[in-house]
């Protein structure tokens, strides 16, 4: 199949991922194509060539983050230990990932704050996270009502998007104030009001 002067095979999934880690340092606006191609070891017309343009290649690299992460986030969220272990295991968790050396926050946070409002790609991929991961918190919530570990008289949907926001507003703080004692903080009072 391979013609004379073909460009040679690459990886997809790893050509996605450079790309997504130059998009997530520098955000969309800032990063060049040279950029890109420096990262991903591509050449213009081999990039362009594969994912189309530049917007096409980052709604790619939202796409393949939301994938991955929602997967991460569900599993943290469905291990067989009591609900509210799960719960805090997620916060915990994130604020474990924000506060690593080589943490730039959540990519999907970072690109709503810099294109929500303008983009409509960032806008579905973003829209499209937090509804699945508010479904398996409601899961997850409803699972502790009927066994009797959460019992508070607020609906199963209430609870969880009170926790979803709790968790977005953790993760955006964690990056913007560099603050573990807030963070660790915000975990007891989140979890204290799930009752």
């Amino acid at each position: 199949m391979s013609k004379s002067g073909r460009p040679r095979e690459f990886n997809k999934p790893e050509v996605l991922d450079a790309a997504m880690n130059v998009f997530w340092l520098k955000g969309y606006e800032a990063c060049s194509t040279e950029d890109l191609c420096s990262s991903t070891g591509l050449g213009r017309g081999s990039l362009y060539n594969t994912f189309g343009s530049k917007h096409e290649l980052y709604e790619q690299t939202l796409q393949r983050y939301h994938e991955h992460w929602i997967e991460v986030q569900t599993s943290i969220l469905e291990r067989p230990v009591p609900v509210k272990e799960r719960l805090r295991g997620l916060l915990e968790w994130a604020v474990e990932k924000d506060f690593e050396d080589s943490s730039k926050g959540c990519f999907l946070i970072n690109a709503t704050m810099e294109r929500g409002r303008s983009d409509s790609i960032v806008e579905i991929w973003s829209n499209r996270h937090v509804e699945c991961l508010e479904s398996v918190l409601l899961c997850v919530i409803e699972d502790g009502k009927q066994a009797g570990e959460i019992t508070s008289t607020r609906t199963a949907l209430e609870l969880a998007r009170t926790f979803i926001c709790s968790y977005y507003g953790l993760r955006t703080l964690n990056v913007t104030t560099r603050n573990r004692d807030m963070a660790e903080q915000i975990v007891e009072g989140t979890m204290a009001s799930i009752y």
